[in-house]
């Protein structure tokens, strides 16, 4: 009786199209700001009663006021962690895919969106390098992915009997985003860091192999390196590290969230060299490859490896293992099994637009970061902290201290100007407080860095 079709809910359907073309549409799009909860509520009231307040009216709240407390990721002074910008094309087909009503779990339920999901996975393995067979799923994002890549890691480390009973060991440096660690306390396997915020190297590494105990190397199943740090953009030497991890007999994964979206771009393409050699890949396709959230991607050299740990059983899920139930199934590669096609918007974009838009998207993201690096060099008062590594640019108001970056910080973000936030960078023992910018709209422009620069005067 929900479901039921009349003059109101078509109405509402065309007001609905109408506010997502605008937005994506706009121009000029203000970046929003947020309110505290009380605020909120006096603004809005009950909006969950017995009878409901009617869809022309919780519209309108959202309209008029709660729309106007987020921060749109795809805003083009939005600089802040690693930003979005989906493409118009991926965005409405979101709406297609959510109004489609398809689990994308098995083939036998979601055969047409998990062909499209695979089509496009396809490319984004193509640009990897891994070898023939190598293949990967969508997931929710990169601590999905990272967790369901660490997972299949430690059941093949498992395999073997010796180490059944023996709580795993994993190593990665100190610049690998949050997600490692947290993944880590969700599977029970300890993180050894090592002590570098710039690029891990493969000699660093080994001497960080030699120093530990015999029961320690017995623990030690993987390694996590990061293609594109989120704080900084760098990129480790994965040739060097892919021959440690071969000649310790090492699962080498990439963390490549941020990151992976620059394989694309012939300008630092080079700077993955080694990835190919992964045995499991994470890319977050809602970030630099222009996709809508929630959407990540895990990939492996060996897929069975992941079915293998991650296939779930169940008298009613038999059927979809039967001959006549034949495809591939997603949820046999990654933790989740409810889960939407995620991968479905960013087909269509890709099928729409081509893969050479998403490779000049890309480069510009690049080119930003450059184009920021020379203006900042040559305004008095500011100064780069580190050359700028892919879209990422660290640098430091001269004479500020951390309590003046998050007071600039508030003042941009409650003027609706910009949203760009302070971070760390360590030198030698201490931490610093700096600023930095993450590029990855295109139509961020010039005029929009030299503003917010301008502003720390």
């Amino acid at each position: 009786f929900m479901h039921k079709i009349d003059i109101e809910l078509i109405e509402m359907t065309l007001d609905v199209m109408k506010y997502a073309i605008d937005r994506i549409s706009s121009t000029n799009p203000t970046i929003g700001t947020p309110k505290k909860e009380e605020e909120l509520k006096a603004l809005v009231g009950e909006t969950i009663t017995e009878k409901g307040i009617g869809g022309e009216h919780a519209f309108s709240l959202w309209k008029e006021h709660l729309m106007k407390s987020n921060i749109p990721i795809d805003h083009p002074r939005h600089l802040a962690f690693v930003p979005a910008s989906p493409t118009r094309a991926a965005v409405m087909f979101d709406l297609v895919t959510s109004a489609s009503s398809i689990h994308g779990a098995y083939w036998m339920e979601g055969a047409g969106g998990i062909f499209c999901e695979n089509e496009a996975m396809k490319w984004i393995v193509s640009l990897t390098g891994l070898p023939e067979g190598a293949f990967g799923v969508f997931t929710s994002g990169g601590t999905a992915a990272n967790l369901s890549a660490m997972v299949t890691a430690r059941e093949h480390w498992r395999e073997n009997d010796i180490f059944k009973g023996e709580k795993g060991l994993i190593i990665t440096s100190i610049g690998a985003h949050s997600s490692i660690k947290a993944m880590a306390k969700v599977i029970d396997v300890d993180v050894l860091l090592v002590d570098t915020e710039d690029r891990l190297l493969g000699e660093e590494l080994q001497k960080t192999i030699d120093t530990l105990t015999e029961h320690q190397r017995k623990r030690l199943f993987s390694v996590v390196a990061t293609g594109g740090t989120t704080n900084a953009g760098i990129i480790d030497d994965l040739e060097g590290v892919a021959s440690v991890c071969e000649k310790e007999n090492l699962w080498f994964h990439v963390d490549a969230a941020y990151g992976g979206g620059a394989l694309v771009a012939d300008s630092v393409r080079h700077l993955f060299n080694g990835i190919e050699k992964a045995d499991s890949i994470t890319i977050d396709p809602h970030k630099w490859m222009f996709s809508p959230y929630d959407c990540g991607a895990v990939i492996y050299k060996n897929p069975q490896l992941a079915k293998n740990a991650h296939s779930q059983e169940g008298s009613y899920l038999d059927i979809f293992k039967d001959e006549g139930a034949h495809g591939f199934n997603p949820t046999d590669y990654q933790i989740q099994l409810t889960r939407r096609v995620r991968g479905l918007p960013l087909w269509f974009s890709l099928a729409t637009h081509g893969t050479d838009k998403y490779k000049e998207a890309v480069e510009r993201g690049i080119e930003l970061a450059q184009i920021a690096g020379q203006m900042i060099n040559k305004m008095e008062h500011v100064e780069l902290v580190r050359d700028p590594s892919l879209s990422c640019v660290l640098y430091r108001r001269i004479g500020w201290k951390p309590e003046d970056y998050t007071h600039w910080t508030y003042e941009n973000h409650r003027k609706g100007f910009a949203l760009v936030t302070p971070t760390k960078w360590k030198h030698g023992d201490a931490f610093e407080t700096v600023s930095r910018f993450c590029f990855i709209n295109p139509d961020t422009t010039e005029k929009d860095i030299e503003m917010i620069l301008d502003s720390m005067v």
